[in-house]
């Protein structure tokens, strides 16, 4: 039967009209991705950061190039913590300083969170104009009155650069007695990595004219990062033995007359061989002690001394006689001692450096940054994960960063079952900010807590690893540690996993009965805690909470109720054992592998590991051996 004419005719019109909208839909318009809308239980912190992170194709661009009102400028993906503090009418000190230090960050963060993206992708060069590397460097008379006394080596050292002091020691005056011996310190120093802290000691270089326990003089070298200072290597006057570790061929510590029973010792050998000469048995072996066996440093007396930097390590000549040498140390590398350091008991008539390096070292914090795509942080799961390990950074702690990415951090990357990032709050600086912006868009793992960074401050960054833990990543377990520890993540899971499942937890090097300061560097008031004994706390470089214990200091910071103090590790511990009294109990696992002071074979964390540290344990423990980076 045929079709009505009229209806025949609808049904071509409705046709040529879906055709035409097919069209429009594949050929004409742009091609768009539409997100899910987030869910209850996918946080939209989750959501942001895993569009940031898309690898699906852009909108067609804008045909306009400049932002006007009508295309501003596109947001930033820096990722930003949501933590805030509110004004209160709280007297504490700490409570006015954080709502100061957010109230300063918060005109900086609009225009760093809309500022245009770099072209570039990799950091901007340094705004100063390149430093020169003169091939010597010596200091004018007039700089030389009294100590310390710095000196600056503008592009570091090279095997064969050579630093030479010409100086006299002088007796140390204590009030108005002149009885104390002298003692000083020639030490080579790094760049500064830390505000609020010393410059790594690249080599520490110590006479002590009167001793040290001992009684007898004794010269110390070292190395310090961090201020954690290594194992000295203590030269009393007794040579080394040649069949042990030697430097470039050089012993580490020359024979010099002692003023104890070895120098009794030494002259029952020479009347020896006085005797044997008379008889005609003179002894080949024996060699005359003279005057130019002494110790090399007196009161008063003038002496040249003379560091050079050899293939395996530094060599210490006094009046042209070699002292000592010093082997080189994991993480300290030649081209970073930047600075000549002299101080103590010194008359200094010279000093000067020569056959310094003539290009430039990548000693600036930017250019430790490896602009590669295989450091880049993975997406985040869209899965609840076992571990989230957040970790304390400073925004000018470039080269510290990088160190993590392509050491332990990496094992994150290769996991879906643990996630890692910085927590880094505002610089100071402008231009420093600006690189960490770039840093934190490129690589993805950093988290910025919008305050102007302070030392006494840094218990925010930790509220805002437990907010990240559970509300972004909705992780069973909770890490902090600071970005120059060095994790092993399945040593850890390991201890935690040796907790009760479904209990709540507390993991680290637990204090038990520390007692604050009240006076010197670390002094803690009692305004600031008035209790005498703080509450069981771990060590701060590596711990690892619940997730349930996350959650209530969220929750506790949200409600204003949180207790902070300036210390970060007291106020985890005090911050578990208010949960344990009014949630349910805590189990608290105690291990010294999670390590304060360094780092020793066996590990769970090592602490105060330098950027090179770092990657000698990550090239060791792919090798399968949990072993230190140790002087020799």
């Amino acid at each position: 039967m045929a079709m009505p004419p009229k209806r025949a005719c609808r049904l071509a019109l409705m046709l040529a009209a879906a055709g035409y909208l097919c069209f429009l839909l594949f050929l004409e318009l742009p091609t768009v991705s539409i997100a899910p809308v987030a869910t209850a239980d996918r946080p939209r912190h989750r959501e942001l950061e895993a569009r940031s992170s898309s690898t699906v194709a852009p909108l067609r661009p804008h045909t306009r190039t400049f932002p006007t009102p009508d295309h501003p400028p596109r947001r930033s993906r820096l990722a930003v913590s949501s933590i805030r503090v509110r004004t209160s009418t709280s007297t504490s000190s700490i409570d006015a300083a954080a709502s100061a230090a957010f109230a300063a960050a918060a005109p900086l963060l609009p225009d760093l969170l809309l500022s245009p993206s770099p072209s570039s992708s990799s950091p901007s060069p340094s705004p100063s104009a390149p430093a020169s590397c003169p091939a010597a460097v010596s200091v004018p008379g007039d700089r030389l009155a009294g100590t310390p006394v710095a000196v600056e080596l503008p592009c570091g050292m090279a095997v064969g650069s050579r630093v030479t002091v010409v100086a006299r020691p002088r007796r140390r005056m204590d009030g108005a007695s002149s009885s104390a011996s002298s003692q000083f310190m020639v030490e080579l120093l790094g760049t500064k990595a830390v505000q609020g802290e010393e410059p790594p000691r690249i080599l520490h270089f110590n006479p002590r004219l009167a001793g040290d326990f001992s009684g007898r003089p004794v010269i110390e070298l070292n190395t310090c990062y961090r201020m954690q200072w290594a194992l000295p290597q203590r030269c009393d006057g007794s040579a080394s033995r040649p069949d042990h570790d030697t430097v470039d061929g050089e012993i580490k510590c020359e024979k010099w007359i002692r003023d104890d029973g070895a120098k009794s010792e030494e002259s029952t050998t020479n009347m020896k061989w006085l005797l044997n000469s008379l008889i005609g048995r003179p002894d080949p072996e024996k060699v005359s002690v003279d005057q130019d066996q002494a110790y090399p440093f007196a009161e008063g007396k003038l002496f040249a001394l003379t560091i050079t930097a050899g293939l395996e390590g530094y060599h210490v000549n006094v009046d042209g006689r070699h002292v000592a040498s010093f082997p080189y140390r994991t993480g300290y590398n030649l081209e970073d001692a930047t600075g000549l350091s002299l101080n103590g008991d010194l008359d200094i008539e010279s000093v000067s450096a020569n056959h310094l390096p003539k290009s430039h070292p990548s000693f600036d914090p930017q250019r430790y940054l490896e602009m590669s795509e295989q450091w880049k942080a993975s997406p985040l799961p869209t899965e609840p994960v076992e571990l989230f390990i957040g970790i304390l950074s400073s925004a000018n702690h470039f080269a510290e960063r990088m160190a993590v990415r392509k050491s332990w951090m990496i094992a994150t990357r290769r996991s879906s079952n643990s996630v890692a990032r910085f927590f880094v709050a505002l610089n100071g600086k402008k231009e420093v900010n600006e690189e960490l912006k770039k840093e934190a868009e490129f690589f993805g793992d950093i988290v910025l807590v919008p305050f102007m960074d302070s030392y006494d401050l840094v218990v925010l960054k930790t509220i805002a690893i437990a907010e990240y833990g559970v509300r972004v990543v909705q992780a069973k377990y909770v890490m902090k540690c600071d970005d120059d520890t060095f994790v092993r993540i399945d040593a850890v899971l390991d201890q935690v996993k040796k907790v009760k499942n479904g209990a709540s937890m507390y993991v680290g090097n637990i204090n038990y009965y520390h007692r604050p300061l009240r006076s010197g560097k670390w002094a803690v008031t009692y305004e600031e805690w008035e209790e005498e004994v703080y509450p069981p706390y771990a060590n701060g470089p590596g711990y690892v909470i619940s997730s349930d214990i996350a959650e209530y200091i969220v929750s506790e910071f949200d409600n204003q109720k949180l207790r902070l103090f300036k210390m970060e590790d007291v106020s985890m511990g005090m911050w578990v054992q208010k949960f344990s009294k009014t949630r349910q109990p805590v189990e608290y696992s105690h291990d010294v592998k999670f390590f304060q002071a360094g780092c020793f074979d066996g590990y769970y964390t090592a602490h105060y590991q330098s950027p090179q540290h770092m990657i000698c344990l990550w090239r060791k423990l792919q090798s399968g051996s949990a072993q230190c980076c140790n002087a020799r």
